[in-house]
């Protein structure tokens, strides 16, 4: 985006990558913004997101061409300060349950068919391409994708908002849940759990799972398939890992601190809701989680949980993102996505086009929000 002028006053619903991405593209383009959270600064998915950067497999060409717009935001990045621990690209490997290789020979083909640079490889072909990894855990055929990385949400938005400072933001952290104000059938600002009030020309909602029921209350349906999820950060590991896995069993990637993100869905139903909305996982399940990621190491390593973060992961109805502004509740925007890590970059900057100049961009436009209700 190019550096303009504005006066547009911007309040901005969220504290996660979304949110800060969104507020710091709008301050860049000379807007005003007030940045509110429900709690702390990535205290919600963003704090339990594998954040693997990555387009691999089956998707729309629309959602394709968005999430590699948002890895080229992220190779900007990444290519100012290479040394940064927080962000990588090392690739990815992928590879099917045993039994299974025609379906990693499948998701090859699809991505060769359109560019993605993916290369099919036995198991013994692994230790040549990346470290760290025990190649007898996998039984078949495997995927690597050389250009995939990932990024550590928490600190990314820890360095975004050092530049929030600088260019003159407001935050506000534990607001409790808040809601959006509208006059005239107009979005007008955002008022918390306490009765505080921000008034805006603009909103943005970008609140992760609890996006759809907080333009719910303005009559917007957004349909939503959130599903509950968990991320364990382990102690520091003896690994020389270097790619993100995702495996039939266990989802690792590097952590900075030496530490080892890990994740899957095969435990989704083993989480458990206090009655207090609180989450939390069996320590038996995480357990068993650490030893999965372990079997997927070299040497084996064994792998102690530092921490379990659990709650819902964002995943709009039909699977892709909803971004833009509500035709019911105009000046209302929102960012409601699965691919948060990948896109966040890219989105807040659309997005902030949007809202400084009036127009939709066409990256955006498959991704409305009205398609549920149409």
């Amino acid at each position: 985006m190019t550096s303009t002028r504005s006066e547009i006053d911007v309040a901005v619903l969220g504290g996660g990558i979304l949110g800060v991405s969104t507020a710091v593209h709008l301050l860049r383009s000379g807007a005003s913004v007030v940045l509110i959270t429900e709690g702390e600064l990535s205290s919600g998915a963003t704090g339990r997101s594998l954040s693997w950067l990555n387009s691999a497999g089956h998707r729309s060409h629309a959602y394709h061409h968005l999430r590699m717009a948002g890895i080229d935001r992220y190779r900007t990045l990444f290519a100012e300060d290479p040394t940064r621990e927080w962000l990588q690209f090392q690739g990815g490997l992928f590879w099917a349950p045993a039994g299974d290789a025609p379906k990693a020979e499948a998701r090859h083909e699809y991505e060769q068919s359109h560019g993605y640079d993916s290369i099919l490889i036995k198991p013994e072909q692994i230790s040549a391409l990346t470290p760290g990894i025990d190649d007898t855990a996998v039984t078949d055929a495997a995927v690597f994708n050389p250009g995939e990385g990932w990024v550590s949400l928490p600190h990314l938005v820890a360095y975004l908002m050092e530049e929030f400072r600088a260019r003159g933001g407001e935050l506000v952290t534990n607001s409790g849940k808040s809601r959006v104000l509208a006059t005239d059938g107009m979005a007008a600002g955002v008022i918390t759990e306490d009765g505080t009030r921000y008034t805006a020309d603009k909103v943005v909602v970008a609140c992760g799972a609890a996006t759809p029921s907080v333009v719910k209350e303005h009559g917007v349906y957004i349909a939503d398939a959130s599903p509950l999820s968990a991320l364990v950060i382990t102690e520091p590991a003896n690994t020389d890992l270097e790619a993100v896995l995702n495996t039939p069993r266990a989802a690792v990637r590097p952590n900075p601190g030496g530490s080892l993100a890990l994740d899957h869905s095969w435990y989704e139903e083993q989480i458990v809701e206090a009655a207090d909305g609180t989450f939390s996982m069996p320590d038996e399940v995480v357990k068993e989680l650490t030893e999965e990621a372990s079997r997927l190491l070299q040497g084996n390593p064994q792998l102690t949980a530092a921490s379990c973060r659990v709650g819902r992961k964002p995943v709009p109805g039909d699977g892709q993102p909803v971004f833009g502004e509500l035709e019911k509740l105009p000046g209302c925007f929102v960012a409601f996505s699965h691919s948060g890590a990948t896109v966040g970059l890219i989105a807040g900057e659309l997005l902030s086009f949007e809202i400084i100049t009036g127009q939709k961009h066409p990256m955006l436009e498959t991704f409305r929000p009205e398609r549920f209700s149409r």
